[in-house]
């Protein structure tokens, strides 16, 4: 038999491996352990849900875990790329004193309120006294969904499936969806301005005096975030904390970011590294700056959650369109190559908009009911 009417080589599994590309098992291979670890966190949160004492705290570590492994890395990633040659311990120590800076004075400004009155707006203002499977594993499909590099909100899908109202889901998107178009905006603005004195700004290696600057912006803007997400991982507990409840969930959260510093962000970090000239402390500092100023705007302007997850891809969205228009012999992207990176931002954002709209109406099936009434 010739070389070219030999049989198809055997594959080293059984006959599924000619049905799905082998790439797929490759996945499952490389991900086995993240695979049975999340099999045995999905068999916890079903064996725990039904107490709500223990299903609170149970989700509560989940959410905790998967908002500082993905929303986090908003806030901090520009930080954590500018800063890769020092040592982590150092970075995680400044962001973690601010961060229980930041709840500590939340927690005794509001009566131990640690998400600085976003769940007091409607929708969210009870405490749940009971628990469904879906509202305990929601933090899992995060999980999942960050470990494929994907920056969905955390606010969609965790808060959603604690929504009583269609209103408090609808107050959400429209605020997320005020903070997109914003962020995209004035990243447009700020970045043909930057463009404009570019020749000096970026010439060159940045002057010393640049690294204290974006410490102080990155600190600033952590703070901002933490007031309007730390409503996501509180939303499981008792709105108003005991000195021990608030040590127990303090203290996850510090460690969490100390894990989250030693994997230098893990694999969401890509979605900010992959950005033009993002590593730059300068062009960092720029970023961290604008969504400060956004975060505290929206904050300010009314007490409802939203998703920063949008706002963060607005802002990087609207500067790669202005350097791809404005400077992009030096540091751009072509605009075709920028509105790629844009859609698939906004399709991951998407996605996790659908999965979430999809378990807060299984969990609670009267906001079913609202949208049917909606078209009656």
């Amino acid at each position: 038999m010739s070389d070219t009417q030999q049989s198809p080589k055997r594959s080293n599994g059984n006959g599924i491996d000619q049905l799905l590309p082998f790439s797929f098992f490759g996945l499952i291979r490389q991900e086995r352990f993240f695979l049975m670890l999340i099999g045995a966190l999905f068999i916890v949160a079903g064996s725990t849900f039904q107490i709500p004492h223990i299903a609170m705290w149970i989700g509560f570590l989940f959410a905790g875990y998967s908002a500082i492994a993905n929303d986090s890395i908003q806030t901090i990633g520009t930080f954590l790329a500018s800063n890769a040659k020092r040592p982590w311990w150092l970075l995680w120590l400044y962001i973690g004193g601010i961060f229980l800076v930041t709840v500590t004075y939340s927690w005794i400004t509001f009566d131990g309120d640690v998400s600085y009155q976003r769940l007091a707006s409607k929708g969210f203002s009870e405490a749940p006294t009971e628990f469904t499977f879906l509202q305990i594993a929601a933090p899992l499909f995060l999980l999942i969904i960050t470990r494929l590099k994907m920056p969905v909100s955390t606010t969609f899908l965790i808060l959603s499936c604690f929504s009583s109202s269609l209103a408090g889901i609808t107050g959400v998107l429209e605020k997320s969806m005020l903070g997109y178009g914003l962020a995209f905006v004035a990243a447009i603005i700020v970045w043909f301005i930057v463009s404009r004195i570019s020749t000096w700004l970026f010439k060159g290696e940045p002057h010393p005096a640049w690294i204290p600057v974006q410490w102080v912006t990155s600190g600033t803007l952590w703070s901002v975030w933490i007031m309007q997400d730390a409503a996501n991982i509180a939303v499981y507990l008792p709105r108003s904390l005991s000195i021990y409840e608030f040590a127990g969930f303090a203290g996850f959260i510090f460690v969490g970011l100390g894990v989250l510093f030693y994997l230098r962000g893990d694999r969401i970090q890509e979605i900010v590294t992959e950005k033009s000239f993002i590593t730059d402390v300068r062009s960092a500092t720029i970023i961290d700056a604008v969504y400060a100023i956004i975060l505290y705007y929206l904050k300010i302007k009314s007490n409802v959650p939203m998703s920063t997850t949008w706002v963060f891809i607005g802002l990087l969205g609207g500067r790669e369109v202005a350097m791809s228009l404005f400077n992009r012999d030096d540091h751009g992207r072509t605009i075709g190559g920028a509105f790629k990176i844009i859609g698939k931002d906004a399709r991951n954002a998407l996605i996790g908009l659908a999965v979430s709209i999809t378990l807060a109406l299984l969990i609670n099936p009267g906001i079913l009911e609202e949208i049917k009434a909606m078209f009656r």
